[in-house]
């Protein structure tokens, strides 16, 4: 008999590629989304697959999956800044009462529990790179702390599950990541950079463009979160790229990608932005034999062919 995973927050932009993974490995998978800021375009491909099911359901209400549950993969939230600044509700009831459903779910199905946090957990950090070990610097009451402070939650209440209830609980880190399915109005860099230069316009950079951030390609990353959910690992895991960059860096290099004139403009940093965002995989590469294989330059050709299929067909 197959396995059951139930993903929440699937038909987004790291969910579809993990139902993706999940059917490949012999599952059957149940996406669960409410489409706030998932696409139901992500997930249209598996709609013959008799192993996968689609439900419409907001997971901060109380959810029911009848029959036999193996696997909850937790990953609905907004990610990006731009959807959690005009989210900001919803994005702390999805980290809170919706960890706090699906973990009810866990508990009843006796089913194994992965959640996609995030390297935001560490807020602007003063340790670098950052371990699982360091606590973070987080401003609790800045515009993104809604999304810090939900995934910091969500954090302690998965492990609350795991050692007062005994659910086996999963907890993946995971680092700035890019590839097919982005949305060109994500917010964040990457996708921002693509948008602007594929349709002529001047590059967004912040601030004096050097703050670092390390990006991970989907495929690897989604690789490293089936190892930790199939592994015993119960602490935090990050899972990212170390190979790190300025945003100047960056932007210089989607120029020179796309063979474009555009110019770089400078705005203000926002609020709270991190100076610096790089993993310690060590963990990742002694407990799961992981490390990223994707280079960016061959990442980023993959992620332009998509954005120009979109911008072509939108």
């Amino acid at each position: 008999m197959k396995e059951v995973a139930v993903v929440t927050g699937g038909a987004g932009f790291l969910g579809s590629h993990l139902c993706d993974k999940l059917l490949e490995n012999g599952m059957k998978v149940i996406c669960m989304d409410n489409l706030l800021t998932g696409n139901i375009e992500n997930i249209e491909h598996l709609f013959g697959n008799e192993n996968f099911q689609f439900i419409k359901h907001d997971v901060t209400n109380f959810i029911h999956v009848p029959g036999r549950v193996d696997y909850i993969l937790h990953f609905a939230s907004p990610a990006s800044p731009i959807d959690y600044l005009q989210l900001p509700i919803q994005t702390l009831k999805v980290g809170s009462l919706g960890t706090h459903k699906a973990l009810g779910l866990a508990k009843e199905k006796k089913a194994r529990f992965l959640l996609a946090s995030t390297s935001e957990v560490y807020g602007d950090p003063e340790i670098h790179p950052q371990k699982e070990s360091y606590w973070g610097n987080v401003n609790p009451i800045g515009p993104r702390g809604v999304y810090d402070e939900a995934k910091r939650f969500a954090e302690a209440l998965t492990m609350a599950y795991h050692r007062y209830h005994g659910v086996q609980t999963r907890i993946v880190r995971i680092f700035n990541t890019y590839g097919p399915r982005m949305r060109l109005n994500d917010g964040r860099a990457l996708p921002a950079f693509f948008s602007q230069a594929l349709k002529g316009e001047d590059i967004t950079v912040f601030g004096d463009g050097s703050q670092t951030r390390s990006f991970t390609y989907v495929s690897d990353l989604i690789d490293g979160i089936f190892r930790l959910l199939m592994s015993n690992e119960t602490e935090p895991v990050n899972i990212g790229n170390p190979q790190e960059i300025t945003i100047l860096d960056f932007a210089k290099e989607i120029i020179e990608l796309i063979n474009t004139n555009c110019k770089i403009v400078f705005q203000d940093l926002p609020v709270d932005d991190p100076k610096v965002r790089q993993p310690d995989i060590s963990r990742a590469k002694e407990l799961l034999s992981w490390m990223p294989k994707v280079d960016r330059k061959i990442g980023l050709k993959l992620t332009l062919n998509y954005f120009q299929e979109k911008i072509k067909n939108s």
